[in-house]
């Protein structure tokens, strides 16, 4: 069951999903585009992101992953049904797992899992222990090969745009083009992935723990997002709370020489929020990935008839969530994910492995 949203809580949460502006006051600035009382602002925010059911997860910078050095994947397991909660329990305790879903497949368990530039492990190695401890009948790594659009953006109030349409298009940024990040990126990240606090000055707090200015610390984030390290500044919003019930995972199958044609066309749907093209495997012939975020399942498969009809691609298939075992943010550059591998028996001293190895 959704939450029913007044017009002024869904006009602030379109704003809110797409950008907070980057400035000392950023809800001033929001009641100001509102045409109401700041005050107002602040107390809405926190009203919208308070309880189990708040519509706002979380507001914070929003950062490229692989752009950071970290090494990441969507990871498909097949799992006995009686072996769902072990597996889930096995999963979940990695620190760098921020989605895993039960879907409707033979494949049944679908998780991302991020490693950062100091894991002894690795990506591959680390999927394998999770394998092992899981207990799963079989595990793909599923990484982005081409990335075609990335951001969910819902249509909340009823005269926004199609929000999706504003989701950006990032670039694969391929291993040679990732630098390395300085000990004071590392500590303005570790304080910009947090929650913002609704208050009249939200990023004073976050420079006097950075040991930066506030001024330096607002031209960090959009030096962040010049390099593409950084996607947004925003909301992150709970689908499900406000009505997207049907989250689907679309995959096709199509032919190499129509794969970036069939990327373009599909990430121009404004219902998909993510369009992929990923290895296949000889149990796994889909390689392009689009996810539908709809209101109903049959609003998602009329979308997937679309894409097809547009594209000429008949062979697809939909995979919906049907169980939401973990959504969080991945913490990056903090001291969990060397932790998690200490406690699994990997040796500090181990150099890290090689970025490239996955």
């Amino acid at each position: 069951m959704s939450v029913k949203l007044e017009e002024l809580d869904a006009r602030l949460l379109d704003i809110l999903q797409e950008s907070l502006p980057l400035t000392a006051t950023p809800f001033a600035d929001v009641a100001g585009r509102l045409g109401i009382p700041p005050r107002q602002v602040l107390e809405r925010v926190e009203a919208l992101r308070s309880g189990e059911r708040a519509p706002i997860r979380q507001i914070s910078a929003i950062f490229d992953s692989k752009s950071l050095g970290y090494q990441t994947t969507l990871v498909a397991a097949k799992v006995e049904e009686n072996q769902l909660p072990r597996a889930v329990a096995a999963i979940n305790a990695h620190p760098g797992v921020s989605h895993n879903y039960r879907r409707d497949h033979a494949y049944n368990l679908w998780y991302t899992l991020a490693v950062g530039p100091d894991s002894r492990l690795g990506l591959q190695k680390t999927a394998d222990m999770l394998h092992r401890q899981s207990g799963a009948i079989a595990t793909r790594l599923m990484p982005t090969i081409k990335l075609y659009k990335i951001g969910v953006r819902l249509k909340i109030a009823e005269d926004s745009p199609s929000a999706n349409e504003l989701a950006s298009s990032v670039p694969f940024v391929a291993a040679e083009e990732i630098t390395p990040m300085s000990d004071l990126d590392r500590r303005l990240i570790r304080v910009l992935q947090r929650d913002l606090p609704a208050i009249d000055r939200p990023f004073d707090a976050l420079a006097r723990e950075a040991g930066v200015s506030t001024d330096e610390l607002l031209a960090a984030i959009k030096r962040f997002a010049d390099l593409k390290r950084m996607r947004r500044f925003s909301a992150v919003l709970r689908h499900r709370e406000l009505g997207f019930d049907a989250n689907a995972m679309g995959v096709w199958v199509v032919p190499p020489a129509q794969q970036d044609a069939f990327g373009q066309l599909a990430a121009g749907f404004a219902e998909v929020s993510h369009c992929y093209l990923r290895p296949t495997y000889p149990d796994w012939p889909y390689n392009l990935f689009t996810m539908i975020h709809t209101r109903q399942r049959e609003a998602g498969m009329q979308v997937m008839a679309a894409i097809s009809r547009a594209t000429g691609i008949r062979q697809y298939a939909v995979l919906y969530s049907t169980q939401e075992y973990k959504k969080v943010r991945v913490k990056y550059f903090e001291d969990d994910i060397p932790a998690w591998e200490v406690s699994n028996g990997v040796d500090r001293l181990t150099p890290p492995a090689s970025i490239c190895e996955s």
